[in-house]
């Protein structure tokens, strides 16, 4: 995934960047960068954050930077931001998000005479290199920002740092947030709308989907109205967003505890653990809600060891991942010895860290673990942002079982797993209960979820459980 901070100021905007960008470290794993102007021009500082955090890979640039403009990004793959030379003047640019067409989009681009584009360790392109040059193909910014919601297949946030302001696009249909903070003297632009409150700002407006703004230390004006539709990732809330961050109204802590309160509805007079417990960190404030609703006691049966691996997100590879995740939960014996517990997590992806989790729970003395994840089965593979890269949709725990039990019908079957009333449905979960060796197993429903973000569902993007775009 990823997350950006920009800052339009009167002084010296180095530290708001700082700390701003710093506050979406959770959103990204191997790359982040900052760049700014000010008298001297364009500045820039990228390093690699993959062994060790943000800050303490940019403390010297704090010192050495300078500028009064400024936009900084944290990524899970590629560097940014960019620093660009054009027709249209010079500027830095970072993305957020996913370009599915990226192939078809050089061709065209090297049809209408763009020369070539850098190579990224690993054989890729910089998607944000092909933001940029969509972007050059128009006669001004705003124009060349509009041309990239309607050419890419995807979806892509924007940040353009120009030598006079800066102009902040969010994503056509709005998939990620972009919130703008007001303080004396400056303005900023975020994807979390907490990261601002601690430098000052106070929430100024939140963009629509498509809307372009353009950022001085003066103002913020909108040089391209949003659009009507809106498909939100309903996951920011689920699992990404960080507890503190709201949007489109609804802050993620509380639609935690709502989910996990409609969870305890739905389980009323099902199963009688000892406690309610959350997956370290996201899925705590689902077990809040859960325990506030059923009356059984939240507790806390191992504990995240954040020391020496404070980050939620790790290493790249999966392998790593899982141990990086596993060496991080120490247990609590007096708390698991002889107990029944239900365990909640934001979700089930490849199966492997929670079966691990479980196993960790029996070995410990556990008498049961009930599982509750807090979105429904995951089945379709995100195609608009980078939340995830898994190499395939086998690597999903419900498509390798839909994909044993109907063979080469599986693709046309789908339709019927994402369904919870339906038998194949319900086959599904018991043979990832006992794939995983969970005592019970009951997904968040749907509609549930949709009910406990609170928002027209027709404003959600619901296509990893649903499929429908």
């Amino acid at each position: 995934m990823g997350g950006f901070f920009a800052v339009a100021s009167k002084e010296n905007c180095v530290l708001d960047l700082f700390f701003g960008t710093d506050y979406h470290s959770h959103l990204g794993t191997r790359r982040a960068g900052l760049a700014v102007h000010g008298k001297n021009g364009f500045d820039r500082a990228i390093h690699n954050i993959q062994n060790s955090p943000f800050r303490t890979k940019f403390e010297r640039d704090v010192d050495e930077l300078e500028g009064n403009l400024g936009i900084g990004c944290i990524s899970d793959f590629e560097p940014q931001p960019l620093i660009v030379h054009s027709h249209l003047g010079s500027f830095a640019i970072t993305t957020v998000g996913k370009i599915n067409n990226a192939q078809e989009l050089m061709e065209q681009l090297f049809q209408n005479g763009f020369s070539h584009f850098l190579e990224m360790s690993g054989g890729n392109i910089n998607p944000t290199e092909i933001a940029a040059a969509l972007i050059n193909q128009k006669s001004s910014i705003v124009e060349g920002l509009q041309h990239i919601h309607n050419s890419i297949d995807g979806s892509l946030t924007v940040l353009i740092l120009t030598d006079k302001g800066i102009y902040a696009s969010r994503d056509r249909l709005g998939r990620t947030p972009v919130i703008i903070g007001k303080k004396d003297g400056a303005f900023c632009a975020a994807f979390e709308s907490f990261s601002y409150l601690n430098l000052g700002y106070d929430y100024y407006k939140e963009l629509g989907p498509g809307e372009i703004v353009y950022m001085t230390p003066e103002s913020v004006e909108t040089v391209s109205p949003p659009g009507e539709e809106m498909k939100i990732c309903s996951f920011l809330w689920v699992y990404y967003g960080y507890p503190t961050s709201t949007y489109e109204g609804v802050n993620v802590e509380e639609m935690r505890y709502c989910c996990g309160k409609m969870l305890a509805q739905r389980d009323k007079d099902k199963v009688a653990p000892d406690s309610i417990a959350g997956v370290p960190d996201s899925g705590i404030a689902h077990a809040v809600g859960y325990a506030n609703e059923s009356g059984v006691p939240f507790a806390r049966p191992f504990i995240k060891y954040t020391p020496t691996w404070p980050r939620s997100f790790m290493p790249t590879t999966q392998s790593q991942r899982d141990l990086i995740a596993k060496m991080k939960l120490i247990p609590v014996d007096n708390l698991i010895r002889n107990k029944k517990l239900l365990l909640i997590d934001d979700s089930i992806v490849r199966g492997t860290q929670l079966r691990e989790t479980t196993e960790f729970l029996y070995h410990s003395g556990a008498k049961e673990v009930h599982i509750r994840p807090a979105c429904p089965p995951l089945v379709y593979g995100c195609k608009f942002l980078n939340f995830s890269r898994p190499s395939s949709d086998l690597d999903l725990i419900t498509r390798r079982i839909i994909l044993k039990r109907e063979g080469d019908q599986a693709e046309k079957m789908l339709p019927s797993y994402t369904d919870p009333d339906s038998t194949n449905y319900k086959e599904m979960v018991e043979e990832i209960r006992k794939e995983l060796n969970f005592t019970t197993l009951h997904y968040h429903r749907l509609d549930d979820m949709i009910a406990s973000i609170g928002i027209s569902p027709c404003k959600l993007c619901t296509y990893c459980w649903s499929g429908k775009e």
